[in-house]
């Protein structure tokens, strides 16, 4: 039935072409839901089947898909209803990648390890101008994952291993892109991959087998949080298979689990190649697959939907929520322009990159050496490949920029504009009268006669990782941990820069001044790498996941059975998540084993002190705001910021592992100055981060216990203050 005042088909001019003012789901006074109810009341079947793919959904005038090889028709469409938009993916959890003319911002656990949500949002709204620029508008990102095993390959492309903190990150991600970039330019997030989605080995072909209690808790609550406090218009399945059947056809995550309980309205789309069957997916909850028609192809809808497999319920409701999210994004009002700029990155956008660089880097260690007074006669010495972006046996600056591309060996972002170490410090030791010595490290004999003539050595060290395979060890690659070894004994002055996309074993960490952690920094490298040696910024990161003191002591290490999974007599990889919610820091609290760097670790160029926590009220039913109060003081020479980190243990009855993450604040200090500083929960904070709960699998609800709740207060989860208040 049509709305009031509307045509179907709209009002067309002499030279054919529709007036789209003319037609209902472009009117702007309506809902979207309204006006995507409109557009599929004027669509043929074969026009409705479109929006179920994304090729045919966002290519509105091309009827036909070929098979590359054959030239064989294996997909035919009617054109879609006039003044619908073409839309455009890409894939971006660190940027708009694969394409040049864009800026390379820091990976994201990079931003993670800023603890900012506000930076977060503003490299999501830059990100998204970006993009709109080039001439796409769905960002395949942000992404998120629970940090299972520090092996896993896309690490560096989520943001750690704590629920809040990771979700919080990708909401905030996800306003960015959809709401605080520039109005005339839409631009859709898409948060991925749902669910349990925490190894590169065998992903298409494994299955996670997890509990309910730790599949909500440990895996479903960082998306959760990333959905209710960013809105994000899509969630992508993954590939792998939970509890036996494939997550694109998983009627209890899809269905019950996302829509249902969590509450998501927008459209499920599959990852590239996840989707198994057509009937399946369509009735258990995937709204849209990716790339090429498929499964979803309308020959294969009209059979299912003749054998009664599907119903024409579902696929209209599929078909209204990509439609209702594409308008209610801005696609239909706001579309791409003819089009791409050929240089999107802005001065602005580079202000964010280094930012990010500056604030996501990591003080690991630091004996009195950093920061660097770089004066007269000052000789400083930069060893390895990744110094310079002059590439030695393929590997430079640019191959620790953004995370690894299997495809090519390159990295996900083309990093035209990267400033390399050794340019940076070229020009900061120039100006101050100093020498700089550069040595690629492929030779140790001559690593070490450089190093023990220069008065500070800075060595990298390096782990490429990325989609598509995980880690075999920790180690670092390239040999960088024979270069660490070599240059700290020719000089008591060594400081280690380290690009990784998660942790690494230290074999040498008693015998270096200095380790700082940098990530994937991006084009920034330099520039930030500079004004964090030299003092000019203090370091102020703080670790998003758990650095282990050896690969056997992590919450995966011990069986073959947890990881990588043992391959059944079905060539499906059975993945056993015995540990439970047991993973990340919950694991190394519960076990108690010390790791090399626990989580929310950080140092600076200063010291803090903890004093005065008070938490109120002390006890309370229901969810009435809860205030945590405390005192940072900076007892050092120099002002530094601190994130005061707040954690939550809940009642014995809960029968948790560990405390857990419930809030943080960014403190700027002076030497000597103090602040009294307030972490509220409200009301909302509880119900949306479910503070005080946990799942309770046989009532299939979260359950708020009743007894004392226990908070501790510090700079990482090795906290110094505690209080505690009841619930009633």
């Amino acid at each position: 039935m049509m709305l009031p005042g509307t045509q179907a088909s709209g009002e067309v001019a002499d030279d054919g072409v529709v007036d789209c003012s003319t037609v209902a789901w472009m009117d702007t006074s309506l809902t979207a839901s309204e006006r995507a109810d409109a557009l599929l009341e004027a669509s043929t079947q074969s026009q409705i089947y479109r929006w179920l793919n994304e090729q045919a959904a966002n290519n509105p005038e091309q009827t036909q898909w070929t098979n590359r090889r054959t030239g064989e028709v294996t997909a035919e469409y009617e054109a879609q209803v006039a003044c619908t938009p073409t839309v455009v993916y890409t894939d971006g959890p660190d940027g708009v990648r694969f394409t040049e003319g864009v800026t390379a911002f820091a990976a994201p656990i990079a931003v993670a390890s800023s603890w900012s949500l506000e930076l977060a949002e503003l490299k999501g709204a830059a990100q998204a101008d970006e993009a709109y620029d080039m001439g796409k508008n769905v960002i395949l990102g942000p992404g998120v994952a629970s940090g299972r095993t520090v092996l896993s390959g896309r690490t560096p492309e989520y943001f750690g291993e704590d629920a809040v903190l990771a979700g919080l990150m990708a909401a905030s991600t996800i306003v960015g892109i959809e709401d605080s970039n520039d109005p005339d330019k839409a631009v859709l997030s898409d948060l991925k991959h749902f669910i349990a989605n925490e190894q590169e080995t065998n992903r298409s072909s494994s299955s996670s087998n997890v509990d309910e209690r730790t599949l909500v808790e440990s895996y479903s609550l960082v998306n959760e949080i990333a959905i209710t406090r960013g809105g994000t218009s899509s969630v992508m399945c993954s590939y792998n298979q939970i509890n036996g059947t494939y997550a694109c056809e998983n009627a209890d995550v899809l269905n019950t689990l996302l829509k249902d309980q969590i509450g998501f309205e927008g459209y499920v789309v599959s990852d590239f190649g996840a989707v198994h069957s057509t009937a399946d997916a369509l009735m258990n909850g995937l709204d849209q697959e990716l790339n090429a028609p498929n499964y979803f192809a309308p020959d294969n809808l009209d059979a299912a939907l003749a054998a009664g497999e599907i119903t024409q319920e579902r696929i209209l409701d599929a078909a209204h929520r990509v439609v209702e999210a594409y308008i209610g994004g801005g696609l239909f009002d706001n579309p791409l322009q003819d089009e791409a700029v050929e240089d999107a990155s802005t001065d602005e956008h580079k202000e964010i990159a280094l930012q990010t660089a500056l604030e996501g880097s990591v003080l690991l260690q630091n004996d009195g050496t950093l920061p660097i007074s770089l004066g007269d006669d000052l000789t400083v010495g930069l060893f390895g490949a990744t110094a310079s972006a002059t590439a030695t046996d393929g590997i430079s600056a640019s191959s620790v920029c953004s995370m690894k591309w299997a495809f090519g060996g390159g990295g996900t972002m083309t990093c035209e504009d990267l400033v390399a170490p050794d340019e940076a410090f070229a020009e900061a030791i120039a100006e101050a009268g100093g020498t700089l010595v550069v040595n690629d490290g492929s030779d140790l004999e001559s690593a070490a006669a450089d190093a023990a003539d220069v008065d500070v050595a800075i060595v990298f060290g390096y782990q490429r990782t990325g989609e598509f395979s995980d880690l075999a060890d920790l180690s670092l690659q390239g040999g960088g941990d024979e270069l660490v070894a070599t240059v700290a004994a020719a000089n008591d002055q060594t400081v280690v820069v380290l690009n990784t996309g998660s942790a690494v074993e230290m074999p040498w960490l008693d015998d270096v001044s200095g380790v700082l952690e940098m990530w994937y920094p991006g084009e920034q490298f330099g520039p930030a790498l500079v004004q964090l040696l030299t003092g000019e910024v203090s370091p102020s990161g703080h670790l998003p996941m758990t650095f282990p003191a050896s690969l056997e002591e992590t919450p995966t290490g011990a069986s073959e059975a947890q990881f990588p999974g043992i391959m059944d007599s079905s060539n499906i990889r059975q993945v056993d998540y015995s540990e439970g919610m047991e993973i990340g820091y919950r694991w190394y609290e519960a076990q108690d084993v010390e790791p090399l760097f626990e989580f929310g670790y950080g140092l600076t160029y200063s010291e803090f002190e903890y004093s005065h926590l008070q938490v109120t009220p002390t006890s309370h039913k229901g969810t009435h705001e809860i205030r945590v109060k405390f005192r940072v003081t900076n007892t050092g020479d120099v002002a530094a910021t601190e994130v005061a980190q707040v954690y939550l243990e809940l009642p014995a009855s809960a029968d948790e592992p560990s405390k857990r993450l419930a809030g943080w604040a960014s403190v700027d200090l002076e030497p000597g100055e103090h602040e009294n500083v307030t972490v509220t929960f409200t009301a909302e904070d509880q119900e949306d981060l479910h503070l005080l709960q946990y799942w309770g699998a046989d009532d299939d609800e979260w359950v708020t216990p009743s007894g004392t709740y226990t908070v501790t207060v510090g700079g990482s989860i090795d906290t110094v203050l505690e209080d505690t208040f009841s619930q009633k």
